[in-house]
């Protein structure tokens, strides 16, 4: 792992500081659906209000695509935080460059943070453009990378402001670095992975990486019906690769080289249509008809697989297993969350789990907290899992200052 400096390394009192966060959150209708990734960067903002720092809050939220949309505007989140991080005060300026932010950071006082605008409001910020990384770099003397789950992004706020000012990572950078470093390295062997999703485009290296690494990896969700295409059954109208037959086939060859053994379900739910309380039947994956959308792994795949987790000392967790966002299709990926979270509450399993949508199940059944750890990362989690460097981390690298 690169060696950066860490936040307690620095001064901070009397200081702005500039604070990069993922509070990037699911909103329905006006109401925040799931705020763990603000509740995770609490510890950083707090340090640095008692520690009498000026603090500059910069985020994205959405794909705005470098144009103003006042559905994607950090204001939407700043009464959660506001609430979350009472007494300390919180002020909000709608723009992120230009002289009126530069006389509203002027006017917040030293304890107190003000965040600016979405970044991505401007296309500048993923373009990794230089003045823009210079702006948002002259309103402060020291920069704080605290969003793990976007340091795989070459943009002007993760990777464009640390070759302008000092920077370090923050208190939920540390505790994600330490934590999956630590908790990879000393790994417990037999290891099981669960990997599931939509794609198994997105997860490639993933896969290949996890199949010399691990002794089981269970595929499940989307890609699982990739997989079972490549090995010639029928998925009927259920979401698939196609071209990514071949694909399958040679992730299964690199498992099978390494005694690695693929799971995949035998038997599976099926609907006509997929939405919310469509009927629905479990069926055998031979028998799956033409006009039939997979949306969870059925009865006795779950039971099998909870069998075979008795088996494994540390698992490994990224996408959920079936269409987990609508009662009943989250069965499967509830009762693998529930047997890892009484295994791992008996000390009998090491559990790691990471990616928005595993973070969204696990806290949807309340058993998030009984997980060894989770991440709230999901491209970041994944890049790290494949052993590649992350932008984000490499910009603090000290051996870089």
């Amino acid at each position: 792992m690169p060696k950066f400096n860490r936040l307690k390394e620095c001064v901070v009192s009397n200081k702005n500081v500039i604070v990069r966060v993922d509070i990037n959150v699911p909103i329905v209708d006006g109401i925040i659906e799931d705020d763990t990734r603000i509740k995770a960067v609490l510890p950083t903002l707090q340090y640095l209000a008692k520690n009498n720092a000026k603090t500059i809050l910069i985020a994205h939220f959405g794909r705005p695509d470098g144009k103003f949309d006042d559905k994607m505007s950090l204001k939407l989140i700043l009464h959660r935080l506001q609430e979350l991080l009472s007494p300390i005060r919180v002020s909000f300026i709608d723009d992120c460059i230009g002289d009126k932010v530069r006389n509203a950071v002027l006017d917040t006082k030293y304890g107190e943070i003000i965040m600016l605008e979405n970044l991505r409001f401007y296309k500048q910020e993923t373009d990794n453009d230089h003045e823009f990384s210079a702006f948002l770099a002259s309103l402060a003397n020291l920069y704080v990378n605290d969003a793990f789950s976007c340091s795989h992004r070459s943009h002007a706020s993760i990777t464009g402001i640390p070759t302008i000012l000092k920077s370090c990572a923050g208190l939920q950078m540390e505790y994600e670095l330490d934590n999956l470093t630590n908790l990879l390295e000393n790994a417990k062997k037999p290891m099981m992975a669960i990997v599931g999703g939509a794609k198994v485009s997105t997860k490639i290296d993933l896969l290949k990486s996890l199949a010399t690494k691990s002794q089981a990896i269970v595929v499940g969700g989307g890609m699982a019906n990739t997989f079972l295409h490549a090995l010639g059954y029928n998925v009927g109208k259920s979401l698939y690769e196609k071209d990514l037959k071949d694909t399958s086939l040679e992730i299964i060859e690199i498992a099978k080289i390494n005694n690695c053994e693929i799971i995949l379900p035998n038997d599976v739910v099926v609907v006509n249509e997929f939405k919310a309380h469509s009927p629905h039947s479990i069926k055998s994956i031979s028998l799956v008809n033409d006009n039939e959308i997979i949306v969870d792994i059925g009865e006795n795949s779950i039971q099998k697989l909870l069998e075979k987790l008795q088996n494994f000392k540390t698992v490994l967790w990224n996408g959920p297993v079936g269409a987990f966002e609508i009662k009943p299709f989250n069965r499967g990926t509830e009762s693998i969350a529930k047997i890892i979270a009484d295994l791992t509450d008996q000390k009998k399993l090491l559990s790691i789990a990471g990616g928005g949508d595993v973070v969204s199940a696990l806290n949807g059944c309340d058993l998030a907290k009984k997980f060894t750890y989770i991440s709230t990362a999901g491209g970041a989690f994944l890049e790290w899992l494949e052993g590649k460097e992350l932008p984000g981390i490499l910009a603090l690298n000290k051996q870089n200052k």
